[in-house]
């Protein structure tokens, strides 16, 4: 194995100065092979750290013996999952938790918990350091040592993945050789990330978006949508400010209520994710997501939310929870700023109570009926049924002054500069010319166009050409950029001063980026199509 990494941040442990390592240990194949490398490599104790946040597909006792087995001194399993769901997942559920998407963030959300529960083991074992199995390519080692760095600034750690320049293939290598039983194998190399928020699967065919990832062989806890019971289940949320409190018409601590809807929901296939993402660092990567309770509750409370709140409210806090969750996703959970937003959501979300039921069916989770004390709807006004309630005699006042901007701005004034030589392209032109009067278009036209148009009853400024006297003058509206419209329709056989301004005219449409015409059946089209636009092709004569 070639060693090239390089380190250069002051707070990244060293081989001789670390002593004892606590090691966030997942069970999982990096963790697992570098439990033994941290021993062989740094000669270091390592205490195994595994923290008990919900994972639905790993048990926890085995892989706190298998640290055991594998040298480590000491191996603690904490269970923080009434901590996670009431302290972390609360706050995502009131922020309608999700980044770039469907993600409703399970592992951001879990890396805050474990880098704190890791200083506080290590500041009792006397640790001088923490070690974690992240890549240098990833989101958790800036999640993870961030946070540690901001509860512990003196904290030592060690990144033996960035280290080690070992791929997946060789991990399993250096595995076998070293008699450290994984689940990964070089026909199934996925890797997993588990907590009771959401599983998330990497590696393998996830990692390139040209390919189809083999469901059947990737999922965990989900059962493939189009395997779901083939008739649809109903389930009722009840939420108390915000937070769900019973499922069914029974009282569950949030982890519990969570842990039973996960059940409910991966039987019905509910909660899969395809999500292309970007990454902290950069990268553009794929994972597949299994997470049913989460896009079960995010699905209930946001509908819940939006009945209770007003237009206005629900507009900004959409923009609120897009900054929370890149806050939470980009390992910025003690940015001063999410306290402040936290703030206001759960000022919104006091008034976020209620009941919601939820059609669970072949994948989707969709709200069906909702309920609350708190809603801002009137079935009297809102009604198609014959009521008195809501003044309809009101509704055209109103139309009018709502859409009075967009009317003005549509008559909003636009001009159009005409210079025809022949005396047939002025006739030809003519109807073109009243319509863009009836577009209403301020006409500019040169002496004898404005003469024959004058003389037909339509409007226009007579402006001067560039080599005569007088204003308004061509240079100077050119120059000014005046026009939206140029029509330049050049006479035939006429002499060099015409010709001369003829080209300064069509140089300077084209200068500025003004549509410029200069054929009398092209002008004709284009004024047609101006006037279908604004009036509908059955009013085009």
């Amino acid at each position: 194995m070639e060693q090239n990494y390089v380190k250069v941040s002051s707070y990244e442990g060293k081989k001789g100065e670390v002593k004892k390592v606590v090691l966030l240990y997942s069970g999982g194949l990096d963790t697992s092979v570098m439990l033994k490398w941290i021993q062989n490599e740094y000669k270091a104790k390592v205490i195994a750290l595994t923290i008990d946040i919900g994972q639905q597909a790993e048990n926890l006792e085995e892989i706190r013996q298998k640290a055991l087995k594998l040298g480590a001194v000491n191996a603690y399993v904490i269970d923080a999952k009434n901590e996670f769901a009431e302290n972390y997942i609360a706050k995502g559920i009131k922020a309608n938790a999700h980044y770039q998407g469907k993600y409703h963030l399970s592992t951001p959300l879990g890396r805050p918990l474990l880098a704190k529960w890791a200083v506080k083991i290590a500041q009792e074992e006397e640790a001088d350091c923490l070690a974690h199995g992240c890549t240098g390519k990833g989101n958790d080692q800036v999640r993870l040592e961030g946070t540690a760095l901001t509860l512990s600034p003196d904290i030592k750690i060690i990144a033996p993945v960035r280290e080690w320049s070992m791929g997946r293939d060789e991990e399993l290598v250096y595995a076998k050789k070293h008699g450290i039983p994984v689940k990964q194998t070089m026909e199934c190399p996925y890797s997993y990330d588990d907590n009771m928020w959401g599983v998330t699967g990497e590696s393998g065919e996830i990692e390139n978006p040209a390919l189809i990832p083999p469901l059947e062989k990737i999922l965990q806890v989900c059962s493939l949508p189009e395997k779901a019971p083939n008739k649809p289940e109903f389930i009722t949320l009840e939420f108390v400010k915000g937070i769900p409190v019973s499922l069914n018409g029974k009282n569950y601590k949030l982890a519990d209520l969570i842990l039973r809807l996960n059940k409910i929901g991966a039987k019905h296939g509910v909660g899969i994710t395809h999500h292309l993402e970007d990454r902290i660092v950069g990268l553009k990567v794929r994972g597949v997501y299994e997470a049913p309770a989460a896009e079960i509750i995010i699905t209930a409370h946001w509908n819940l939310e939006k009945y209770v709140s007003t237009r206005a409210e629900n507009e900004f806090k959409e923009i609120v929870d897009e900054r929370w969750g890149y806050l939470c996703y980009g390992a910025l959970w003690y940015e001063p700023l999410m306290a402040d937003l936290n703030a206001y959501i759960d000022k919104v979300n006091e008034k976020v109570t209620g009941r919601v039921v939820i059609k669970l069916y072949k994948g989707t989770a969709e709200v069906v009926a909702l309920e609350t004390p708190n809603t801002i709807f009137d079935e009297k006004l809102a009604t198609f049924m014959a009521s008195t309630a809501f003044n309809q005699n009101a509704s055209p006042g109103f139309i009018e002054i709502y859409t009075l901007q967009m009317r003005l701005a549509q008559q909003a004034e636009k001009t159009a500069l005409l210079s025809i030589g022949e005396i047939a392209d002025k006739k030809r032109l003519l109807p073109a010319a009243q319509k863009l009067a009836s577009l209403k278009y301020k006409l500019y036209a040169t002496e004898g166009t404005h003469f024959f148009l004058k003389k037909n009853g339509i409007p226009n400024i007579l402006v001067y050409k560039i080599q005569e006297k007088g204003k308004p003058n061509l240079a100077e509206q050119l120059s000014q950029n005046r026009f939206d419209l140029i029509i330049n329709i050049p006479k035939g056989g006429h002499g060099k001063k015409e010709i001369t301004a003829g080209k300064i005219i069509r140089q300077k449409a084209i200068e500025t980026g003004t549509i410029l015409v200069t054929n009398s059946e092209v002008g004709e089209n284009l004024v047609e199509k101006l006037y279908q636009a604004k009036f509908g092709k059955h009013q085009s004569k």
